[in-house]
């Protein structure tokens, strides 16, 4: 006898249903697969709330490792989520790691607060408390990331930071203050270090002439563009700042107090060795597989890469970098 209309209606609606399912599932493994998925969490009340983005790999690491990214943008513009903060996420979690990409405030944005500022504070005084608040807000969103590591998967003594130009000002900064028992770095857990760091054209703001660390600090992978004059490869910031040091000066003092470190130049580069990190996952996962393994001592290489070739970025400094942004 053959099925009514109502029938058919109903195993119509059946089959439909179970294969959307079936799309969707298909689709979300597709997602895990490319290390896509992603959850944004508040992790600090500031002037205004400050989110952490936390891509989840489809295929942890068994150390359940993670990464801190921080992005770049001279303290004036940069997002958490920018064509390079995702991509890096992307590239690292298909690689297994936790990838936590973060807010930070941004202290040269605010034109009005800049000008207030600059009527009390020297120029490089202004630039040290835009690190000092981005390290600052570091502090606390590892400080979350520890208080929730159950629920992300993470073992908090493998937290590896990493970020490039501010970003990487920002996590070195962080570590030295960690170090030194400075007030920026006040948030961290009591005990807590980073596994690694894999600065990509940082430095260190100390007002000291002795650039010293008073408890030693993660093994470290800088890389950095040899003509690099916005984030100095020497000495970066202004004039008779002295206390502001490009990697090339930071690995002397690792030198000094013996402190293991890999050290990347690239002669006849400048700044676009911020921008190399795609290119560099191997790298990035070579050092942090050696950290882990307790192998790394010292590397000093000079290196090139096809993919990285002199622009604007190469001639450029500082004060035209600010006015490029202002124009």
């Amino acid at each position: 006898m053959g099925k009514n209309k109502k029938e058919y209606s109903s195993m119509f609606k059946k089959l439909f249903f179970k294969s959307l399912l079936t799309v969707i599932v298909l689709l979300s493994a597709a997602g895990k697969a490319e290390g896509q998925t992603k959850e944004t969490f508040p992790f600090v009340q500031r002037d205004s709330t400050l989110y952490l983005d936390v891509y989840h790999p489809a295929n942890p690491r068994e150390d359940h490792a993670a990464v801190v990214s921080v992005f770049g943008g001279g303290f004036v513009m940069g997002k958490r989520d920018d064509s390079l903060q995702s991509k890096t996420a992307r590239i690292l979690s298909e690689r297994g790691f936790v990838v936590i990409s973060i807010d930070y405030r941004l202290g040269l944005k605010d034109s009005a607060k800049v000008s207030e500022l600059q009527g009390l504070l020297k120029i490089d005084d202004l630039f040290s408390y835009c690190v000092d608040i981005a390290v600052e807000d570091c502090a606390a969103a590892i400080a979350w990331v520890c208080a929730h590591a159950t629920e992300l998967g993470i073992d908090t003594s493998k937290i590896i930071l990493t970020g490039n130009s501010a970003g990487a000002i920002t996590v070195l900064q962080l570590d030295y203050c960690r170090a030194n028992a400075l007030p920026p770095a006040a948030l961290l857990p009591e005990g807590w270090k980073p596994a690694a760091i894999v600065p990509y054209a940082g430095g260190v703001v100390c007002r000291k002439r002795d650039l010293r660390y008073a408890a030693p600090p993660a093994p470290t992978l800088f890389m950095h563009g040899i003509e690099d004059k916005i984030v100095a490869y020497k000495h970066f910031g202004l004039p008779f700042s002295s206390g502001m040091n490009g990697s090339n000066n930071v690995s002397k003092q690792f030198n000094k107090q013996d402190f293991p470190h890999w050290i990347i130049r690239f002669k006849g580069i400048g700044h676009e060795v911020a921008g190399w990190f795609p290119n560099s996952a191997e790298l990035f996962c070579c050092f942090v597989d050696q950290v882990f393994a307790g192998h790394v001592s010292r590397l000093d290489a000079v290196m090139t890469d096809e993919a990285l070739t002199p622009t604007i970025w190469t001639t450029m400094n500082m004060l035209q970098m600010y006015r490029k942004v202002d124009s």
